[in-house]
């Protein structure tokens, strides 16, 4: 690690907090999508306020945007036991084709065999038949089996019956499932929004092809862990949660494109982040290759960047991985300074928030 942008303070999630008024955290999205906010990191030493929609005027052609493509399903069930008893089951991975890794509430009455009915409290009438096959000590959940007839699609009945998982934080009814998906979302996998793809329009997407700013998918299906806390002072003994990620021969080759032009590759949100670094990790120092699997890459202060240059990102959470990442950018002083700013200058945190750019410019020395 490099001492210049890394010192004993940064290693502390003591010093990765913050307060932040109730009032700022965003219940609902901006409409349209491009109308929120966007701090401007474009230095070292100076930031801008500017509006989402204005993100073609920060760039320059030939920059590379490295978008999330993961599609959110709707994880929350309420289903019942065979007794009638109620039970809330959120789906957080499939294992094997239609066995998923899920929590389950309440979780110890669930032993090995126990059946759950979803879509009717009648047996004979219920949708889908889960059972009980495993248990998970790291997430203290239950791996679920799921039974689907024939002649049924197990995502169709789940987009039937599911419910999108919303982070706790966000308690308005006023805000849509709906909203909690990127415009670009295609692949079914995550539990979670990767919330700065959020901001984007369909126009703001052409406008920014249009001024020859390129754009190329990966794909992250974020799980419950990227909102789990870190909860050990020496944030180097953290366990980091493993997420599945892809990168394709095709973003490979558009990223190569554009290191060998000069161009710059933006990477939107954390998930895209953990995505290029992963595959660069998995790829053992040689050039960036195809990569399909799991990470559980860290980043925080001191990190050797090997693919991203600049990073489009929503303001995070005290105390989590998310924080320390974009602290790996711009170093943790610096965030805490500039999330200040933002809560001063009212902006809006969280999911459903404003965004920031950092640009290549403000990012620490190595």
């Amino acid at each position: 690690m490099n001492d210049k942008i890394n010192t004993t303070e940064d290693l502390l999630l003591s010093n990765y907090t913050y307060h932040l008024p109730s009032e700022r955290i965003a219940q609902t999205p901006a409409i349209p999508r491009d109308s929120s906010r966007m701090l401007v990191v474009n230095s070292r030493t100076s930031h801008a306020h500017s509006t989402f929609s204005n993100l073609p005027d920060w760039l320059l052609p030939g920059d590379l945007l490295i978008l999330n493509n993961t599609r959110v399903i709707p994880a929350r069930l309420y289903g019942y036991k065979a007794t009638g008893a109620t039970v809330e089951v959120l789906l957080l991975e499939e294992t094997e084709t239609n066995c998923w890794l899920a929590l389950v509430k309440p979780g110890k009455r669930f032993k090995l065999g126990t059946e759950i009915l979803f879509g009717s409290a009648v047996k004979s009438e219920s949708l889908l038949k889960a059972i009980v096959v495993g248990t998970d000590e790291a997430t203290g959940g239950r791996f679920l089996q799921f039974e689907v007839p024939s002649e049924e699609s197990f995502w169709e009945i789940l987009e039937s019956i599911g419910k999108m998982p919303l982070p706790p934080y966000i308690t308005s009814r006023d805000s849509q499932p709906e909203q909690y998906q990127t415009v670009f979302a295609e692949k079914m996998g995550a539990v979670a929004a990767p919330t700065a793809g959020l901001h984007f329009t369909e126009e703001l997407l052409n406008r920014l092809e249009q001024k020859g700013i390129e754009q190329a998918y990966i794909t992250l299906h974020v799980g419950v862990g990227t909102f789990r806390p870190v909860e050990v002072e020496k944030i180097t003994e953290h366990s980091m949660h493993q997420e599945w990620i892809e990168i394709t021969a095709e973003t490979v080759a558009k990223i190569a494109e554009t290191k060998a032009r000069g161009g710059r590759i933006i990477a939107v949100g954390t998930t895209a982040v953990r995505t290029l670094e992963g595959a660069a990790k998995a790829s053992q120092g040689e050039i960036l290759q195809p990569f399909r699997g799991k990470t559980d890459l860290f980043i925080y202060p001191g990190y050797q960047w090997q693919i991203v240059d600049g990073l489009i990102t929503n303001f995070h959470l005290p105390g989590s991985s998310l924080l320390m990442l974009v602290s790996a950018f711009t170093g943790r002083k610096r965030l805490l300074e500039l999330y200040q700013n933002a809560i001063a200058e009212s902006y809006r945190f969280y999911s459903f928030g404003d965004g920031m750019l950092i640009l290549p410019e403000a990012k620490l020395e190595q």
